[in-house]
């Protein structure tokens, strides 16, 4: 299993779109991205995205959004392949994530999580991210979501 090292964290590309969508199809049962989405935001000035690589293989994933009338940074998707979860990896890309906004002169992050995905409501607490809102309905199959927000300083 990788430890911290042997996972590097970098930007990821076009050329990375099959793996991205193979990922999320095995981390998400519903809200995964469609290739015309994800082409999308790979080329845009205001998306993010990261990718984690353990030997070669993508572990990880991550994409933030911008907007530049906002001073908030949006999380669009965190996903981390069942084997490594509990390694750090979701906590690196936030910190780059994180990092970027504050660059980007954001002060403060936001993103939606399913209210039943109770290991990254954790992590994100753990984060200093705090709940500030339920979205009933938010996703596909119906499922709530808490909006969560941290202020950056």
């Amino acid at each position: 299993m990788p430890g911290n090292g042997d996972v590097l964290i970098r930007r990821v590309g076009l050329n990375r779109t099959d793996e991205l969508l193979a990922l999320e199809g095995a981390c998400f049962t519903s809200d995964r991205s469609k290739r015309r989405n994800l082409r999308h935001l790979l080329q845009s000035p205001t998306a993010y995205c990261l990718g984690a690589y353990h030997r070669g293989e993508l572990v990880g994933s991550m994409v933030t959004l911008f907007k530049s009338n906002s001073r908030s940074a949006r999380i669009h998707s965190l996903a981390v392949s069942a084997g490594v979860r509990g390694r750090g990896i979701g906590r690196r890309m936030m910190a780059r994530a994180e990092r970027e906004a504050r660059m980007r002169g954001c002060t403060r992050m936001r993103l939606e999580v399913r209210m039943d995905n109770l290991p990254a409501i954790r992590l994100y607490e753990r984060l200093g991210f705090v709940d500030t809102a339920v979205i009933s309905g938010y996703y596909d199959d119906g499922a709530h979501a808490f909006v969560m927000l941290k202020e950056l300083s």
